[in-house]
């Protein structure tokens, strides 16, 4: 069985987002598999593409998928751990969105790891470390040790319990804040009680409809010890005019991001350096930029050399399911 409308022999894939260390495993497995593919680092519209190049496409989250785009496609494939765009692309399609996929497990412990790697160097002072080595003094840059902290962990999911156990294994003090209470060894909290008390804030929540915008200046204003905030979820969860605000009356002592508010904006505009594609929460975005408690990756948490092996064979792997079953290994969710 094959995808609907799809010959088996003229199945092929084309893939967006995939830079060039992506792009090279993706080759390699899809040639293992006989699978003919296509690529680009670019998004769908960077690329000026106005019909599918192939029945079948994958993405990752900076794409805006064109609705004209649905009835066309044999399937979709998002090689991300989030499904949020996805869902969207449904309701917004009906039934005749094609099958949609996802890769729900290859980037948890490099997620885990760059969200370790924010807060350690936010709590240590390292960009004013680095501002100041040119004149090799040490003033004013006594940081501060994992041990006792108190992190507030908004969404233990896959990546947030990996979080969880990484962040217990250094002493610190994690309250777990989620709807869903699947650990029985996480010490769960309501949200007021978690940021009361928090020296460290990481959202690890799964965006939905109802949490856009969950990181609000009043409820930014619960935390009692001017914590750092560390997004590796989605950006959706922390608008920059809120956190240059939290930042600017002493909420927060310090905010380090890897994903970001209108990113779908963002990005393009940054690689074309076209500022006069941004929005004006990119600009504020921006303005936060150079700033010495302020750190801001590029969405690059997901990427190590052991998850891009994961995710290069997962999405081979997920696609050669479906030219059998119609089914990706992995399907989005009905909600």
């Amino acid at each position: 069985m094959t995808a609907p409308n799809i010959p088996e022999e003229d199945l092929s894939v084309f893939f967006y987002e995939a830079f060039a260390e992506e792009a090279e495993r993706l080759s390699h497995y899809a040639a293992e598999a006989g699978l003919r593919i296509g690529h680009t680092s670019q998004t769908i519209q960077e690329a000026g593409h106005h019909a599918p190049p192939a029945a079948i496409i994958s993405l990752r989250t900076q794409s805006i998928l064109p609705r004209e785009w649905a009835a066309r496609l044999g399937g979709i494939l998002s090689r991300s751990t989030g499904y949020d765009h996805l869902l969207a692309y449904r309701e917004a399609n009906g039934s005749a969105c094609p099958p949609l996929g996802y890769l729900p497990l290859y980037c948890v412990r490099a997620v885990a790891e760059q969200a370790l790697l924010l807060w350690t160097a936010l709590l240590r002072y390292l960009p004013r470390q680095l501002a100041q080595f040119d004149s090799f003094r040490r003033d004013h840059l006594s940081g501060r040790e994992n041990p006792g902290k108190i992190m507030a962990l908004f969404g233990v999911g896959n990546i947030g319990y990996e979080i969880w156990r990484i962040a217990s294994a250094l002493g610190l003090i994690v309250h777990g804040v989620d709807p869903v209470r699947r650990h029985a060894d996480v010490a769960y909290t309501t949200p007021e009680a978690a940021l009361a008390d928090a020296d460290i804030i990481v959202c690890a929540m799964n965006l939905t409809p109802t949490n856009r915008g969950y990181f609000t200046a009043e409820r930014l204003a619960q935390a009692r010890r001017q914590p750092i905030l560390v997004n590796i979820a989605r950006g959706e969860f922390t608008p920059a005019a809120v956190l240059e605000q939290a930042l600017a009356s002493g909420l927060l002592a310090g905010v380090a991001l890897d994903v970001y508010n209108e990113e779908s904006t963002l990005a393009p505009a940054l690689r074309a350096g076209n500022p006069a594609a941004l929005t004006d929460d990119n600009h504020a975005l921006l303005r936060l930029r150079g700033r010495p408690d302020v750190l801001l990756t590029p969405h690059n948490a997901f990427n190590t050399r052991e998850a891009v092996e994961r995710k290069s064979e997962q999405s081979i792997r997920t696609l050669l399911h479906f030219r059998k079953t119609c089914q990706f290994l992995w399907p989005v969710p009905a909600e």
